[in-house]
C-alpha cells in the first residue's frame, strides 16, 4: 500500500474551495425545505406503474433518447420531439450544457439564484460571473447585456420563476437578452407550472434560447430524478457530444410517461398549491414584524426580525424544516415550501410562537374556527 498518496493533490487545482453539495436529513419533521410537491403520488397512477413494470426490462440499457417520453413531452408543449432532450434530474442537463458550451469560458448567473448554476459552472472548468438582481430581485436587464457582450460569455442562465425569490422574469426581457447575445440563454422554468409566463413561445424566433424544465417539482418525481430541455435542433446536436449515453433510467421514463398521460390529476394538484400558496401568503403577510414577497412558485421567501438562522434553529426543534437562505441579496431570508393544509398551518402556528405572536394567532384561528 501507498501511504503516501494524497488524493487531495490530484484535484484540479480550481475546484480549491468548491464546497460540496450538503443535504443533512433530518427525521420526524415536517419538510418545508425544498420545494417538493406535497401531495402523495395519485394511486392511481401509482398502481398503473406497478402494472407496468411488469413488462419492463431492466436486463437491458434503456433507451438513450427516452424516445417515447420525448414524444409525450412534444405533446405537451408544442416543442418538435428533435428539439427535446430527457435528462437524469435539471442538475445533469445543466451540467451537460456547460460541459458543452461553458468550459473555459464565462457564464453569467444573476444571484441571488439557483446556486447549482455557480457549482456546476466551476466543475465544467468555467467562469461564474455574477449580474446581480435589482433590489427588487428584477433582472438588470442592461446589465446582463453589458456582460454578455464579453467575447468569452457563452451561457446565461435566467431563472423564471427564480429560486429563493419567487418572482417570475416577463418575457419582453427574455427576448431583449437573447436579441442582444451570441451566447446560450438558458431559462430555468423548473416552477414554470406554478405561475408566470413561459419562454417556450421564444424558441421558434432564438435558435440561442434553452428552456430547462423538471418532473420534480409539479409532477411529484423528485425522488425518480427526470428533467428535459428545449431548444434548437442545432443546440440539441451538440449536447448529444457530451450527454451519457444512457442517462435516464427505464423506471424514471416509464413513470414520467405515466404522469403525461394523468396530466389532467396533477393539474388538480397544481391548482391546489397555487390556492394555498396566496392563502400562505396572506396569513404571513399579516404578521407583525413579516416581510413577504410575492411568489409565483411553489415557495415563500420572507424575513423577520430575527437572525434568520435563529428562527430556523427555532422551527426545526418544533418539527418544521425550512430553508435558510440567508446571503447576499437575501439577508436575513428564509424559504418555505408550500405544503399540505394542515402543515401550513402548523407552520404558521410555531412561526408565531417563536416571534412572540402567538395571542394574535391564536385569536384569528379561533374566529377562523367560528365562521366555518
Amino acid at each position: 500500500m501507498n501511504d503516501a498518496f494524497n488524493p487531495a493533490l490530484l484535484v484540479r487545482p480550481d475546484l480549491e474551495g468548491l464546497v460540496p453539495y450538503e443535504v443533512h436529513i433530518h427525521h420526524n419533521v415536517i419538510k418545508l425545505d425544498a420545494n417538493e410537491n406535497p401531495y402523495d403520488f395519485p394511486p392511481a397512477v401509482r398502481e398503473e406503474i406497478g402494472r407496468e413494470l411488469v413488462n419492463l426490462t431492466v436486463t437491458r440499457y434503456p433507451d438513450p433518447l427516452a424516445g417515447e417520453l420525448v414524444a409525450r413531452l412534444s405533446a405537451y408543449t408544442g416543442v418538435p420531439a428533435e428539439g427535446i432532450l430527457a435528462g437524469n434530474g435539471s442538475d445533469e442537463l445543466i451540467l451537460t450544457l456547460l460541459l458543452t458550451f461553458g468550459t473555459g469560458g464565462r457564464v453569467i448567473i444573476t444571484p441571488p439564484t439557483f446556486s447549482m448554476y455557480g457549482v456546476h459552472a466551476r466543475i465544467a472548468g468555467a467562469r461564474p460571473v455574477d449580474v446581480p438582481r435589482r433590489e427588487n430581485f428584477a433582472l438588470d436587464v442592461p446589465a446582463i447585456i453589458a456582460a454578455a457582450g464579453h467575447p468569452e460569455t457563452r451561457v446565461i442562465f435566467l431563472c423564471s420563476p427564480n429560486n429563493p425569490t419567487g418572482n417570475a422574469t416577463p418575457l419582453e426581457e427574455v427576448a431583449e437578452i437573447l436579441k442582444n447575445t451570441r451566447a446560450l440563454v438558458v431559462v430555468d422554468e423548473a416552477y414554470q407550472e406554478f405561475g408566470g409566463k413561459s419562454s417556450i413561445p421564444l424558441l421558434r424566433e432564438y435558435p440561442n434560447l434553452v428552456v430547462l424544465r423538471t418532473f420534480s417539482k409539479a409532477f411529484g418525481l423528485a425522488g425518480l430524478r427526470v428533467g428535459y430541455l428545449l431548444a434548437d435542433p442545432a443546440v440539441i446536436k451538440q449536447l448529444l457530444r457530451t450527454k451519457q449515453p444512457f442517462n435516464l433510467n427505464s423506471f424514471s421514463q416509464l413513470a414520467a410517461c405515466k404522469v403525461m398521460e394523468h396530466r389532467e390529476e396533477f393539474n388538480r394538484l397544481i391548482g391546489q398549491i397555487r390556492q394555498d400558496r396566496e392563502e400562505l401568503y396572506r396569513e404571513m403577510a399579516a404578521l407583525p414584524g413579516v416581510e413577504v414577497y410575492p411568489s409565483a412558485a411553489n415557495f415563500i421567501l420572507f424575513r423577520t426580525r430575527r437572525p434568520a438562522e435563529q428562527v430556523y434553529q427555532e422551527l426545526l426543534a418544533n418539527g418544521i424544516l425550512i430553508r435558510n437562505v440567508h446571503g447576499p441579496g437575501v439577508e436575513q431570508c428564509l424559504r418555505v415550501t408550500v405544503g399540505k393544509k394542515d402543515e401550513n398551518r402548523l407552520f404558521l402556528e410555531k412561526l408565531k410562537m417563536i416571534l412572540g405572536l402567538q395571542e394574535v394567532g391564536e385569536n384569528k384561528f379561533a374566529a377562523e374556527s367560528g365562521r366555518s
